[in-house]
């Protein structure tokens, strides 16, 4: 084989920096070809020796001139130092979900939906874009004039986490695209995953050295994604398959189809799944789903269904989206993996906001990979409609990552020491009453945050990394804090010392010292997360955002009334009830104040300006917004951000101090009133024009 190096020896030449430069350029291109060929097409050029060769001449080059060192150099896959915590992005374009479709049916009415809302004659065939559905992480990769800079996990579908340093060790991923025929921005989406063969190798080597084994595939990729020291990522086998891209219409309209897309992404050098193709119609479609599940078994990775996509952009463009997922697009899923066993018994568990969870303790049985012992049974209403007694074969069924769901046996012979499940009138952790509210399922604690179990839960909501994020601070050790009394609130936990704390078995000195850090940083945090944060009963994260843009200060959401509240959007009567039942509460306003207390606690968090804002006298500047029906181009959330950003208002309710209304597909009753009211209505063409 002739030789295909730069060098002769493993010393590299002395020279100029420009004849350094050009070496490195050589040598990287070379090696990119080589890693491409191995990786990616699974035909490798050279031996490993040589390839281990021209990487050592590289390093050296690069160790002579470390200010040539480029960010798409192979030699920067290797990881580099760890990192304290990854940085919250919010996506250009979100990550939608799928709808998903389970018998031959759905899919039938799936294409009818297609043909339907694509207002396309009966005649006419459909085209279908078609992959399997990669069991892994969903992941969005930026690239900058051909260049890795950015890769961001899907998190919520608006904002993820920053895994760069992470995702840049993946081998079979170009850390510069090939040819010249790209955006100056390309955005690229896909999965990151483990080969099973490579998976079994990994988890046989933590095994001998004592180290931690993972249950499946899909969780040692997602883990491994999480890790914060990016050498840990690079020695672990993690591989990406690319599923399509964020393209803008010029290049829509060049490459007219998802199929013809998938090819010029392949030709850019990603890793695409040979088993993508095209099929005609429903029965297409259902002829690869068949041929896909008949081939799962020997597949090289997990699949857990397969995905249809129109292939012409245009029609895809035609029939856009409804919610938060998009009409041209669905996951026909797997037949979920079911699994024979027992019910040994049946337990509750106290939750945050009160509820009385029946769990199932089901004898230990593997399905889809994964060792289930327990699932929840959500409540006494869902056991007696099951007919579930302790002591019976049940059927244990999972789907993917879904949470294990447990279904009567037809063929259960019940035995005379079967056990009906009573819900208790107490709680079993603090013994205060349990009571079950009218036009409710579940059965709850009257104990509040006297109840030690709803106390830890509400302190665990607290520290998530979704609220204020207290990094460090373990679900196990909350459990600690409560129970000896030193954490009654969330601000106890800024009280704590570095004697109470040190004193707690397998806490050293650098984990006490970190997690006083971390508390310390988690002060510095959004208002948004600390009204999410607090654990108020039907608020989320975006209804916590948008109460921290109507009430920037504590103090006006805590004496909020209904009303008001029923102004911000999308709360509604139940969510402004909650939250002034939630305040009504002295102990909580108190808890707030000493959190937000310059001399307490003292949390901040960024002011928005409503000044500067109304300022940029923007259209939008002054003016309150009702927003109704389904969007295409945005969430509700996002156009409500769009609005506040420009100095708006946003309101759930539409009234004579309504200014426009924007209307999106299946608006209701908030339009025929904004007619009524003679509000203007908008389109979204014309909100995107006032933009």
């Amino acid at each position: 084989m002739a030789n295909l190096s730069l060098f002769d020896s493993e010393e590299p030449p002395q020279g100029s920096a420009s004849d350094a430069a050009r070496q490195i350029e050589a040598l990287t291109a070379q090696l990119r070809h080589w890693e491409h060929a191995y990786y990616v097409l699974d035909a490798p050029l050279v031996p490993d020796s040589e390839y281990d060769r021209v990487y050592q001449a590289l390093l050296a080059l690069e160790s002579a001139h470390p200010e040539l060192v480029r960010p798409d150099s192979p030699t920067q896959r290797v990881g580099g130092a760890p990192v304290s915590a990854f940085e919250q992005v919010t996506h250009r374009v979100p990550m939608l979900s799928l709808g998903n479709a389970f018998e031959d049916d759905d899919v039938h009415a799936f294409e009818r939906r297609v043909r339907d809302f694509g207002d396309l004659p009966p005649t006419q065939t459909i085209q279908y874009a078609v992959d399997p559905k990669f069991d892994g992480l969903a992941i969005s990769i930026v690239y900058e004039h051909g260049v890795f800079v950015r890769a961001i996990t899907r998190g919520d579908g608006t904002t993820g986490e920053d895994v760069s340093s992470n995702v840049k060790t993946i081998k079979n991923l170009p850390l510069k695209l090939q040819g010249k025929e790209f955006p100056p921005i390309l955005e690229v989406r896909g999965e990151i995953l483990m080969n099973k063969a490579d998976f079994a190798a990994m988890n046989a080597r933590q095994a001998d050295a004592g180290l931690k084994v993972f249950a499946n595939p899909r969780n040692a990729a997602a883990g491994t994604i999480r890790q914060l020291d990016p050498r840990v990522a690079a020695a672990r086998p993690l591989r990406f398959f690319c599923y399509g891209a964020v393209i803008d219409r010029e290049f829509s309209q060049r490459l007219q189809t998802q199929s013809a897309m998938m090819n010029w992404l392949k030709a850019l050098g990603f890793p695409v799944s040979n088993l993508s193709q095209t099929a005609i119609g429903a029965e297409g479609l259902l002829a690869y789903y068949r041929d896909i599940g008949r081939q799962r078994a020997s597949l090289p990775f997990e699949i857990d269904g397969v995905v249809y996509k129109v292939d012409s952009f245009a029609l895809q463009e035609n029939l856009g989206f409804v919610a938060k997922a998009p009409r041209f697009a669905i996951a026909h899923k797997f037949p979920p993996d079911e699994v024979l066993t027992t019910l040994q018994n049946i337990e509750v568990q106290v939750g945050r906001t009160g509820s009385i969870t029946p769990v199932a303790k089901l004898e230990p049985v593997k399905v889809g990979g994964v060792v289930v012992s327990s699932a929840t049974l959500h409540n006494l209403d869902e056991i007696q409609r099951k007919d579930l007694r302790v002591g019976d074969r049940v059927i244990v069924r999972r789907a993917g990552d879904v949470i294990p769901e447990v279904l009567p046996f037809d063929g259960n012979v019940r035995g005379a020491d079967s056990i009906a499940f009573v819900m208790p009138d107490h709680c079993p952790v603090c013994g205060s009453a349990v009571v079950k509210e009218e036009g409710e399922a579940v059965h709850r604690c009257t104990g509040g945050l006297v109840c030690r179990s709803q106390l830890t839960q509400s302190i665990i909501h607290f520290a998530h990394r979704k609220a204020v994020d207290v990094d460090g601070l373990g679900d196990k050790l909350i459990e600690v804090l409560v129970d000896k009394g030193w954490v009654r609130s969330p601000a106890d936990l800024y009280r704590l010392t570095y004697e109470q704390l040190i004193s707690l078995e397998r806490m050293g000195e650098k984990s006490v010292r970190n997690l006083l850090d971390a508390l310390e940083q988690s002060k510095s945090t959004t208002l948004a997360r600390l009204y999410f944060g607090l654990g108020i009963r039907h608020v989320g994260e975006a209804t916590a955002r948008d109460l921290a843009s109507a009430f920037p200060v504590p103090a006006q959401l805590m004496d909020a009334t209904e009303e008001a509240l029923m102004e911000v959007n999308d709360v509604g009567p139940v969510v402004a009830r909650s939250i002034v039942q939630f305040f009504r509460s002295a102990d909580n306003r108190k808890v707030v104040e000493d959190l937000v207390n310059p001399e307490g606690i003292g949390m901040r968090w960024p002011v928005v300006s409503q000044e500067s804002a109304l300022a940029a006298d923007h259209a939008f500047a002054g003016k309150t917004f009702v927003l109704t029906g389904t969007l295409s181009a945005y969430s509700r959330d996002e156009a409500a951000a769009i609005i506040l950003e420009r100095g708006g208002k946003v309101s759930g309710s539409v009234s004579k101090k309504t200014d426009f209304v924007l209307a999106g597909e299946s608006a209701g009753s908030k339009l025929q009133k904004a007619g009524q009211l003679g509000v203007t209505i908008l389109s979204e063409s014309q909100f995107q024009s006032m933009i």
